[in-house]
């Protein structure tokens, strides 16, 4: 690739990850497909998430709930369709962690999308690498956040101070 070309990704180092830094992500909608691809990696088929029946009697009309952490997991697909994300990527050393909330329901149908944000950020005790700290919200087609966290990530530094 050509520096500067159009197709080419802007590379991302701790420096360049200035706190207030955010970006959305494309929408994806989860199907039915997507809800069973998971129970069957996961090995969860909870009836909430399997019976129509079991969810109507619930109280949640036929509309089963699709895995929570089937949110989490497409919500860090997401991020890395980013152009933060992707320009992360090469200088990822380590995810440290993940807080992360469920605050609404996930339903076949939804239209979802990522906002991220930088938070804090602090270099380490080895001079080329830093922690940042980056918020995400899982948000539906009706402008409710479903999921909402934050991830702590080890990231390469441009140079050795």
């Amino acid at each position: 690739m050509n520096p500067g070309a159009p197709n080419e990704i802007r590379q991302l180092y701790w420096e360049d990850l200035e706190p207030g830094l955010a970006e959305s992500s494309p929408a994806r909608t989860l199907g039915e497909a997507d809800l069973l691809a998971f129970a069957g990696l996961s090995g969860d088929f909870n009836a909430i998430h399997m019976d129509a029946v079991h969810a109507a009697e619930l109280g949640l009309g036929n509309d089963r709930l699709l895995h929570g952490i089937l949110g989490l997991s497409v919500a860090s697909g997401l991020f890395t369709r980013t152009a933060l994300g992707s320009g992360m990527q090469r200088q990822l050393v380590a995810m440290l962690s993940i807080e992360w909330r469920f605050t609404g329901p996930l339903r076949i149908g939804d239209t979802v999308h990522v906002e991220a944000e930088i938070g804090e950020r602090r270099p380490t005790r080895k001079p080329q690498r830093g922690v940042v700290e980056i918020a995400r919200r899982l948000v539906n087609q009706r402008g409710e956040t479903v999921q909402e966290g934050k991830t702590t990530m080890m990231i390469r530094r441009r140079e050795e101070l």
